[in-house]
């Protein structure tokens, strides 16, 4: 197993027992100026905000805000920040923010109504954005005060140690795009376009000239899920229609496209190729200074100047970050631009995106100045087919090492808005399963960590709230999250309603995650350690100086008794005559000392875990 090399500059001066080398100084760079800067590792707790105050628990399926209610920024009171807080959160990505299409009726607030024809769900998709200068008007007490609202959670959540991250989504917007609260001297996307053209370098959007769109049907769905709307006729009108957001090109696009939203133009001509500069390759192990200096001057695609002053007029706002949807999809050149000029006015902003793709994940951080992408595609898909019993628990390891090199870029998680809830009967079907897996994919690497409101209390996604299925907290309708609503109670947030099962599993995620703090975890080398006699048991050690720690975790419904084989180097990591302690949970191991083998017993409970140390070196 390759071993990371880097080690925090912070360690370096704070963990005294151990000399750090001076050749860091290029790794040093690239790392994020969170693991430089503080003795902990970043921990994202995603919320969906319009679901994570709501009370309302008749959850009719395509429910109106009146039937099964909506959630404000109000609801984030000081209750539900400090329970947020308690599980070791850095960041709060308040998912949805954004003004985005819905099919509610705020026109007395001069904004247009939207057509269900082009609404996915009752609510709308987050990712369809209608005003990025304004906030979602379902959020707020007086919608006539929503950016006050949002502003006041801004400050509330700092005033918790906490900061704010928002959705960017620069790959496509709302087909019904409409800004009311733009700043003065903005123009909408699209509103100098020449749509006579399929393709123009500065238009925001591409057209099908002499074509209009016409709206997807299909067999299996019925818009509002068949409840009438004086909107729902099967048109929208738009003409020339545009491209659809994932690059469909046809006026009349398929029902599984994402036929809401319309693609953004950055320059990439129709055939693929680039209307801009490419990067020379000597910036790749240059900061962001040095990329934001290459592109001044340079005669850039209009869309991204739109989103340069996008999220730099949310930075003012004392947004701290920002997480940016589906960023493998626009040009790796322009995310050099933006990230730059965002460093330029923030240099700690925490920048996060999804990317997919393993081949373009060092392109995305050294080119296109990413902080943190996620690590789907290789470390969760295998943590999570471990989870499911189809492959051996050491297989993460595997996984683990096809990004080595970036590993402290690599943002980890086993729920968001897109992945099924560990407790669905699709993916586990228990969310106990998300115990040994929480404490691998938090303690392994630097990674960051991601946690989904409610994942904490085993909320199972089961809820029929009416577009797309369930296993999904749905992200396109009103609806109640019981599990959460059994923490929230009632907006005191003190878990009264909870059951003991779901208690002892909070209180389970808030022990993992308060081991973020310990240096061998925040900085430290990872090896795996030999596991005999179980398949389903996986170790591994973190040593940073004279610190070790000892991870195991049985992924199995049944106890398991393993030996592990140590090398010498391993072994050397503790002292023989004082015994290992569990930070965790209340397992023993015994050392056993053979000539000069040194192996380890250990007993694991069904979902146990150990983290063990020398109590010497954790003091």
């Amino acid at each position: 197993m390759k071993k990371s090399v880097y080690v925090p500059a912070l360690l370096c001066s704070a963990l005294i027992t151990s000399a750090c080398s001076d050749n860091n100084e290029t790794e040093q760079q690239q790392a994020p100026k969170q693991a430089q800067n503080e003795l902990t590792k970043p921990v994202v707790y995603q919320v969906f905000t319009r679901l994570f105050g709501n009370t309302q628990t008749a959850n009719v399926p395509w429910g109106t805000k009146e039937q099964n209610g909506v959630g404000k920024f109000a609801d984030f009171n000081d209750a539900a920040l400090k329970g947020i807080k308690e599980l070791g959160t850095t960041h709060v990505w308040y998912t949805g923010v954004l003004h985005h299409a819905l099919v509610g009726d705020y026109t007395e607030y001069g904004i247009t109504q939207d057509d269900p024809d082009v609404v996915k769900g009752r609510a709308g998709s987050p990712y369809a954005i209608k005003d990025y200068y304004d906030v979602n008007p379902d959020l707020a007490i007086n919608v006539t005060n929503r950016m006050g609202e949002f502003s006041d959670l801004i400050e509330r959540t700092h005033e918790h140690g906490m900061k704010v991250v928002i959705d960017i989504v620069p790959n496509h917007v709302a087909r019904n795009y409409k800004s009311v609260a733009k700043p003065k001297g903005i123009n909408d996307f699209g509103e100098q376009d020449d749509t006579t053209k399929a393709y123009d370098k500065n238009n925001n959007f591409y057209y099908v000239p002499g074509q209009s769109f016409q709206v997807p049907t299909s067999q299996s769905y019925t818009v509002l899920g068949g409840n009438t709307h004086p909107l729902a006729d099967g048109f929208f009108d738009e003409t020339p229609a545009k491209w659809t957001g994932n690059g469909a090109r046809a006026p009349k696009p398929d029902i599984n496209d994402w036929y809401e939203t319309v693609r953004v133009n950055y320059g990439v001509k129709p055939d693929g190729s680039y209307d801009f500069p490419v990067l020379p390759k000597e910036l790749e192990n240059q900061d962001y200074r040095a990329h934001y200096a290459f592109w001044q001057n340079k005669e850039l695609p209009n869309s991204w100047y739109k989103f340069r002053d996008i999220t730099l007029y949310w930075l003012d706002k004392g947004v701290d970050g920002f997480r940016y949807d589906m960023a493998e999809m626009v040009p790796v050149e322009f995310w050099s631009f933006l990230n730059s000029s965002i460093k330029m006015q923030k240099p700690d902003a925490f920048l996060l995106a999804e990317v997919y793709n393993p081949q373009m994940y060092r392109a995305y951080i050294q080119q296109g100045k990413m902080d943190y992408l996620y690590d789907k595609v290789g470390f969760y898909d295998t943590l999570k087919a471990i989870m499911q019993g189809k492959q051996a628990a050491n297989t993460i390891f595997a996984a683990q090492s096809q990004v080595a090199d970036i590993e402290a870029h690599m943002l980890h998680f086993l729920e968001n808005h897109d992945e099924q809830r560990i407790a669905s009967p699709d993916f586990a079907g228990d969310a106990r399963w998300g115990k040994p897996a929480m404490v691998v994919s938090s303690l392994i690497s630097r990674a960051p960590t991601l946690l989904y409101f409610a994942q904490d209390v085993g909320e199972d996604g089961s809820e029929n709230a009416g577009f797309g299925t369930s296993t999904r907290t749905s992200i396109f309708d009103y609806i109640g999250v019981p599990a959460h609503q059994a923490w929230m109670n009632n907006g005191k947030f003190d878990g009264a309603n909870l059951s003991s099962e779901q208690a002892s599993l909070r209180d389970y995620y808030k022990s993992i995650m308060a081991l973020n703090r310990l240096p061998a975890v925040v900085g430290g080398t990872m090896s795996e350690l030999s596991i005999s006699n179980s398949e389903r048991v996986v170790g591994f050690v973190r040593s940073l100086g004279q610190q070790s720690v000892y991870v195991f975790s049985n992924f199995s419904e049944e106890p398991q008794t393993v030996l592990i084989n140590l090398t010498p180097e391993q072994a050397n990591t503790f002292e023989r005559n004082k015994p290992l302690h569990d930070l965790l949970e209340q397992n023993t191991v015994k050392i056993i000392t053979d000539k000069e083998v040194t192996k380890l017993m250990l007993s694991l409970d069904a979902f146990s875990s150990a983290v063990l140390t020398n109590k010497a070196n954790h003091e």
